[in-house]
């Protein structure tokens, strides 16, 4: 399955939040709260139910329930909203319920950001396999300093992927240079954990206008498996510190 059938798969798979017995004000903050996920926020009234209950479906199957109050972010704890913030304990429970988590419009900026949450779990853990997408071999060479820096810890493998546009970079991982469509219309960041399934992470969006990403991010390790066996199974394995093309 190519990288852009998996988002397509993904996105089929939409929630519906449905807000109960809460006024309009609190239907219209949960959905600017998660207004950039792949969830469709509604509400209803339900006579002799519980005021202000949120219920999260998934193909019109009940998944949880969860009070209002609890999906609302704190002013005082909650983090910039432009950290993705890849926090298995955000808006738990109702993320926690859906194992793909999907955003409609990330910007550049907030791709960077998801992009280095997952890169920074590839060095805490210091070993197992870290498959990064760049696009281009210029945007790969805006970076190249972070990914020699990953590819010094000697159990972690490094393989970043490009389309041959720009400079091959001076790199220390491996370059796989692939003109293949989804590599150069994609952004992905995959973690396989490094033999710890609960590490697992993965990052895949495409490009669909300029500087808008629209895709997901998973800590299912079958699905970043599923990623990475596909980038290495179509693009091959460079030699560390090499490029293939």
């Amino acid at each position: 399955m190519s990288l852009i059938e998996l988002i397509a798969r993904v996105e089929a798979t939409a929630a519906t939040l449905t807000v109960v017995n809460a006024n309009a004000a609190a239907r219209d903050e949960l959905a600017e709260t998660f207004g950039d996920r792949n969830l469709v926020v509604t509400e209803a009234t339900l006579p002799g139910a519980p005021d202000r209950f949120a219920v999260l479906a998934r193909d019109e199957e009940f998944v949880t329930a969860i009070a209002v109050d609890d999906l609302l972010p704190s002013t005082e704890t909650s983090p910039e909203k432009t950290a993705p913030a890849f926090d298995q304990q955000s808006y738990a429970p109702v993320l926690d319920a859906i194992d793909e988590t999907t955003f409609t419009s990330y910007s550049k900026r907030k791709m960077v950001a998801a992009s280095r949450e997952i890169e920074d779990r590839a060095w805490r853990t210091g070993s197992g396999a870290l498959h990064a997408g760049f696009q281009t071999l210029t945007t790969l060479g805006e970076t190249v300093d972070t990914y020699n820096r990953l590819a010094e810890r000697e159990d972690l493998a490094v393989h970043a992927y490009a389309a041959p546009e720009g400079s091959v970079p001076d790199a220390d991982f491996a370059v796989h240079i692939e003109r293949a469509p989804e590599i150069r219309e994609t952004w992905f960041v995959a973690y396989d954990g490094g033999g710890l399934e609960e590490n697992a992470c993965l990052l895949l969006a495409e490009e669909r206008e300029p500087d808008r990403f629209f895709g997901f991010w998973t800590y299912d390790p079958r699905m970043v498996a599923e990623a990475i066996t596909h980038l290495s199974e179509t693009y091959g394995v460079a030699a560390a510190g090499g490029a293939e093309e």
